[in-house]
This record gives C-alpha cells, sequence and structure tokens, in this order.
C-alpha cells in the first residue's frame, strides 16, 4: 500500500462527513467512488473503463471545500453483505447507486427500506447514462415507486446520443461536461431556449417538494400566488430536509466524463450531517453493564469501533477504526474488547471473547482507495487506519485502559452455507488452521465448523462467491492450497421395529477361554427420549456383577452404530436372559456378546436412519411467497404458516426442513425470491429419512 506525505486532517467533527455508497453490482459504485476521489486529490487519475468488482470495503479520505468526506465503497454481490453493513455502520449517510440502464432491484429496494427504519439520510445517484438501454426519466420513476419520496436535483444534458452535462433544476443554470481529465468543475452558465424548456418543466415539481419541508408556512402560499422562489432561500430547507432524511435527492452522473460529481461532492458538504449531528451506537462496558452517556465530543472517552481488518505484507494487520468518541492519538495505550458471542444469534468460536490492555496504538493514517497518508490523531467521527493493535478483529473497540467500553456491533448476518474443505497436503494442512483464524479475525461473516461426526472442516460463508473469495486468499496470501468435497450430514440410526436377539460368545482355544450369553430386546421409542437399559434377569442367569458389562457393551456399540455407522439414538435396550460360566465369563465377554447381539439384530428391515429437520424461518418479499412455498414443498419441508414481516411488503415462512435440503439454500433462495430472500435454520430434532434416500445418502457419506 503506497503513501502519501500529507498529514492533515478534520479537527473537530463538524468538519467531517461520512457517505457510504451502496447499490447493486454492476450499477458503477466503484467507478463512481474512483471518480470522486480523482476530483479532489491533486494528481490522482480514475482508471479508464470499468474497475475490477470489488469484493471488499473500500475507502478514502478526501478534502471537498470546508470538510473532509470520508467516502466508504461497498461490493453489490449480496455474498459480501457483511461488508456493506459495516460501511453502514462506519457512515452517517448514504448514497444509492442506480444503474439508469437496470432499475432498482429488490436488494437495494430492501436495503434503503433498512436505512428508513433507522432515519440514516440518503441521496441516489443515477449512473450509466451511456449505456444502450438507459432511461433517466424511467429511472427517476423507478426510484419514485421502490423508494418514495425522492426527486432529482439536476437532469442530464444528452446530444447526439451522448452525455453533454447537467442541467440544474433550483440554480436553473446548466455546467457542460469537462474533459474527464479531472482538470476541475466548469463554470455554470445560463440555459439556452431549449434547455431553459427542459427546465421549466421539471422545477416547479421539485420546488414544491422543497417547499413542503420548509419551516416557513408562508412560503408555499407565496409560492402558489406566483411569487418569484428564491434559490437561495429554498436552498436552506432543502439542505435541512435532506440532512434529517425528509427529502431524498436524485442527481445524473457520468463517470467517464465526471458530470455530476461536483454536484454530489457539494451535495455531501452542504446537504449531510456531520458526525455531530448523527446517533452513535449503544455503548456497554465489556461486562455489560452501563457505559454512560457518549457523544460525538472529541473531548470525551475514547471509543473507536474497527470496521474492517486487513493484513498487509509489509506493515501487518491494518484496522480501519470509526471514532465515535474521545480522541485516537498514535503511541495511545488502548483497551481491545470484542464479545461478538453476547450479541450474535448464532455460535461465533473463531471470535472468541476477548479483552487486552496490552496494545498501544501504532501511526495512524488517512485512506485514500489503495494509498495512505499519514495522520496525526483521529477526532470523534473520523476514520482512521491504524496499525501495530495485533489482536483487534472486525467489531472490536479500542478504548482507553482506565475507561474499557464495547460498542454493540452493527448486524452481524448469520453465513449459512456450508463448504467442506481439506488441505491438499501435510504442509498445506500444518499452515491450513493458521490462515484460517487470520481470515476469521477479519471477516466476521466467516464461520469455521471442525465436525467430530464427520471428520470435516466446514467453512460456512454467505454464498459460492464468499467461497471463492477465501479459498483465493487462503491461496495467494497465505499460500495453502485447500481441495472442496461434499459436506457429510450427520445422521442417526434407530431401530424401526422391537427385535428379539441373542449375543453368544464361546472361544475354547485351550487355557483361560471367553464365554457370554445373553438374550436383548430393543424396541424403539419415541424422537428424543435417548437409550434406555432395562434388567429384567431372573434367576441369576447373569451374575449381578456382569450387568453393568452388558450395559456398557450396549451402549459403546450404540455410539458406534449397528447398520451404517452412525450413533443409534431413542431406543430402549431390555437384558431378558442369559449364560455364564464359572471360569470362563468375564467383563469383557460379556461386553463383546452385547455388542454381537446388537450387530446381528440390525439389518435394513429393523434399522432406519434419521436426519436432522432444522427450524426455518424465511423472510421474502410479498411477491415470492408462492414460489417460496412451492420449493420447500420440493425439499420435503413442512410449512407451519406465515405472517406479515416487521418490513411493509414483505412475509416470513416459518417450516421445517431437512438439514440434507438446505446444503445449498442461500443459493437457490436467492434464485427462487429474485434476491429478496433470508432465511434462518436451527436445529429442531432427527427425524426418519425416507429408505431410498436414506440408502443414497448413506452410500455417500459412508
Amino acid at each position: 500500500m503506497n503513501r502519501v506525505n500529507d498529514a492533515a486532517g478534520p479537527t473537530s467533527p463538524e468538519g467531517i462527513r461520512n457517505v457510504v455508497l451502496v447499490g447493486a453490482s454492476g450499477a458503477g459504485k466503484t467507478a463512481l467512488f474512483e471518480r470522486l476521489v480523482a476530483a479532489r486529490v491533486p494528481g490522482r487519475r480514475s482508471r479508464d473503463g470499468d474497475p475490477p468488482t470489488t469484493t471488499a470495503l473500500g475507502a478514502a479520505s478526501v478534502p471537498s471545500g470546508a470538510v473532509v468526506v470520508n467516502l466508504l465503497d461497498t461490493p453489490g454481490h449480496p455474498d459480501f453483505v457483511g461488508e456493506v453493513r459495516a460501511g453502514l455502520r462506519a457512515a452517517d449517510a448514504a448514497l444509492f447507486v442506480v444503474s439508469a440502464a437496470d432499475g432498482v432491484d429488490e436488494a437495494t429496494r430492501l436495503l434503503w427500506r433498512e436505512c428508513d427504519a433507522v432515519g440514516m439520510p440518503r441521496a441516489v445517484a443515477v449512473t450509466r447514462l451511456e449505456a444502450a438501454r438507459a432511461d433517466y426519466d424511467a429511472t427517476v420513476a423507478a426510484c419514485r415507486r421502490a423508494f418514495g419520496d425522492t426527486e432529482p436535483l439536476a437532469l442530464p444534458l444528452v446530444r447526439d446520443g451522448s452525455v453533454r452535462g447537467l442541467l440544474a433544476l433550483l440554480r436553473r443554470t446548466v455546467r457542460d461536461a469537462g474533459d474527464g481529465n479531472g482538470s476541475g468543475p466548469v463554470p455554470d452558465r445560463e440555459p439556452d431556449a431549449q434547455e431553459a424548456e427542459l427546465i421549466d418543466a421539471r422545477r416547479p415539481q421539485l420546488l414544491e417538494s422543497v417547499i413542503e419541508q420548509s419551516e416557513d408556512e408562508a412560503l408555499l402560499d407565496r409560492y402558489l400566488a406566483g411569487e418569484e422562489v428564491d434559490p437561495d432561500a429554498v436552498s436552506a430547507d432543502l439542505r435541512a430536509a435532506i440532512a434529517t432524511a425528509r427529502f431524498f435527492p436524485v442527481l445524473p452522473t457520468h463517470t467517464p466524463t465526471g458530470v455530476g460529481v461536483e454536484e454530489l461532492l457539494e451535495l455531501f458538504e452542504h446537504g449531510f450531517p456531520s458526525p455531530a449531528d448523527a446517533p452513535v451506537p449503544t455503548v456497554y462496558t465489556p461486562a455489560g453493564g452501563a457505559f454512560g452517556p457518549v457523544t460525538c465530543d472529541p473531548d470525551g472517552p475514547l471509543v473507536a469501533e474497527v470496521v474492517r481488518t486487513t493484513t498487509d505484507p509489509f506493515i501487518g494487520r491494518l484496522s480501519l477504526v470509526r471514532v465515535f468518541s474521545g480522541t485516537l492519538r498514535p503511541d495511545e495505550p488502548v483497551h481491545v474488547s470484542g464479545h461478538l458471542q453476547h450479541f450474535a444469534d448464532h455460535l461465533v468460536d473463531e471470535h472468541a471473547d476477548h479483552d487486552s490492555d496490552d496494545e498501544r496504538v501504532g501511526p495512524l493514517s488517512s485512506p485514500l482507495a489503495d494509498e495512505t497518508r499519514p495522520k496525526g490523531v483521529a477526532v470523534a467521527g473520523d476514520l482512521a487506519l491504524v496499525t501495530k493493535v495485533s489482536s483487534a478483529e472486525t467489531s472490536d473497540t479500542l478504548s482507553r485502559r482506565d475507561q474499557p467500553a464495547l460498542v454493540e456491533p452493527w448486524v452481524l448476518p448469520n453465513p449459512l452455507l456450508p463448504v467442506a474443505i481439506h488441505a491438499r497436503s501435510k504442509s498445506d494442512e500444518d499452515k491450513l488452521a493458521a490462515a484460517l483464524q487470520r481470515l476469521a479475525a477479519e471477516d466476521v461473516t466467516l464461520r469455521l465448523e471442525h465436525n467430530a461426526e464427520t471428520r470435516q472442516l466446514v467453512l460456512w460463508a454467505m454464498g459460492p462467491a464468499h467461497v471463492d473469495q477465501v479459498i483465493s486468499l487462503l491461496s495467494s496470501r497465505h499460500h495453502v492450497a485447500v481441495d472442496v468435497e461434499p459436506v457429510r450430514t450427520s445422521l442417526r440410526e434407530t431401530f424401526a421395529r422391537p427385535t428379539t436377539v441373542q449375543g453368544r460368545l464361546v472361544k475354547q482355544s485351550g487355557g483361560h477361554g471367553q464365554y457370554a450369553v445373553c438374550h436383548l430386546v430393543v424396541e424403539p421409542l419415541e424422537r428424543g427420549a435417548g437409550i434406555e437399559f432395562v434388567d429384567k434377569v431372573v434367576g441369576g442367569a447373569v451374575p449381578r456383577q456382569y450387568i453393568p458389562s452388558v450395559e456398557k457393551g450396549v451402549r459403546n456399540q450404540l455410539a458406534k452404530g449397528v447398520l451404517a455407522g452412525y450413533p443409534v439414538v431413542d431406543v430402549r435396550v431390555t437384558l431378558t436372559d442369559g449364560k455364564a460360566h464359572s471360569v470362563d465369563s468375564s467383563d469383557m465377554a460379556f461386553q463383546t456378546a452385547a455388542a454381537m447381539a446388537l450387530r446381528e439384530a440390525a439389518n435394513d428391515t429393523t434399522v432406519a436412519l434419521l436426519e436432522p429437520v432444522d427450524v426455518v424461518h424465511i423472510e421474502v418479499s410479498d411477491d415470492a411467497v408462492g414460489s417460496v412455498l412451492a420449493d420447500l414443498r420440493g425439499r420435503r419441508g413442512q410449512v407451519h404458516g406465515t405472517e406479515p414481516a416487521d418490513l411493509p411488503g414483505r412475509t416470513v415462512v416459518h417450516a421445517e426442513v431437512p438439514a440434507h435440503e438446505l446444503s445449498r439454500y442461500p443459493v437457490d433462495l436467492r434464485s427462487v425470491s429474485h434476491g429478496t430472500g433470508s432465511f434462518t435454520r436451527a436445529f429442531a430434532r432427527y427425524d426418519y429419512m425416507p429408505p431410498a434416500l436414506a440408502r443414497e445418502v448413506a452410500a455417500a457419506t459412508g
């Protein structure tokens, strides 16, 4: 990572704007991000063509007028939603990037609703105006349908199929496109007759929308009476409405020529709130108690959160930190606290609870995409790159040693796609565990499971692209080669009907022999009943000292399985009779005879396989419910009901589905629901597997 010598930075929260770019994959977020950076960083040029698709949270701090804008670029692929959540936590406002050729997808619509639920200020940038299918007016209409009260502040000036500039509706001016080389903003000019006609056709609707948000109650009456509205006076109302999430502007952008970039930066500076006006997350003590009131005050107690962790080959672990309170300084001793297990709704063993007072902050930097700039301090509200805090993981809290704090982490998506991997060689196996632990420290959406029953290492990821990224990082960064194999299902065996059997061990080969005979009755029990052992021997047929030996042999064999090698559950084994020899009988002989009896009793007609069944809660848009229900029927699912979700227009489906049918469900649900679906799963019980499928799975997993 390159370093640029520029230690200047904001000195108060009022001089900071934190803006996250979100939207669908292919909407042009990264290209717009780079154009915004290039517009404010001397000598920096945006890359020609489309930048590579981003899979991680990108960041850049750029000066813009009187403020510093911290820009955050998030991936559009749904597999990397964890990076989007981290970007939303670090930001105070969101820029939704929508392609004029593709419109608004369902995932973007859902994310808008989530931002609306927490009152985050938002704006919309319409990109891809040069695409063959691009339609700005249709895209604006689609944004209104999807997002609600959105209104364009400008129109693209298109001539001969090319974007030539931008028509500003409120100011009633024209800004022509520059040369696309970052040479600076082009002065505004007066519109010609044709341009004025376009402006005047759309300007009244914008004015009315802004005036409705004005605190001057007489302004609307004067406007309706025909009085000319002063754009400067209305601009103040517009900025206030944007900052308080009451008005959501739409701006056209064209990254090849830079059209709309200056307008966006002006919007960030004057319309979006500073961190001082944004809410602070809930803060606790590491023990879970109340920490006390926390505000965005540089003189307050230090409370900062790690929103991204990466490993640089030259400087080691690099943490992108959002400071919520206090001031972060280099060479400052800090307390590092991470307690994901306390807040998560799933096991996060790879992120064990930890607290450390043995860390000291290294040099601070400002991020600049693929470069960094030295930074003196990071005040409340700012972002900074921190080095040398080796124990800090993504979502950890940095605080003062004498005032340890814990920030409630952002919503953590639960990884639900299992993929089994194994090291390709012995040398890779030695390095694999350490490499995975480092990746898990960076990525809170990656979960590791060592399944003792199937003897597999399972990665739980967000989707196929997430899996590919993990495997690629293992190879390129940690030089570990792995292979993928099917995930084996942890099955169980049980007896399907009562069975009577005799176990007989008689061995006479000279000297001390082995002799034990036991008669067993094996009966099935209801699911969840466990293992019962009953002694009904009468008359001393089996001496009392050997009864525990029979039970031990029974339980050991049931734990190993009697037919396909899976543990046996929910049966009652009754010892009814037997024989012993005064010399040759022993503890081990009766253990062996009991195990032999169970194996003798097991065959395809007496033993059935049980599969794990999960409780599943699926949330989808209302129009996808029918497709989801049909898909569940194809997975042998039992639907228990539906109910409205917390967000309008969405439904929650409650069902039970065999775990074997859920191995690829994150991918399939995304397809069936057109990207609108999410689900949770939890183990419910074991239940009978259909015989044909049982034979198939047993053969594949045996």
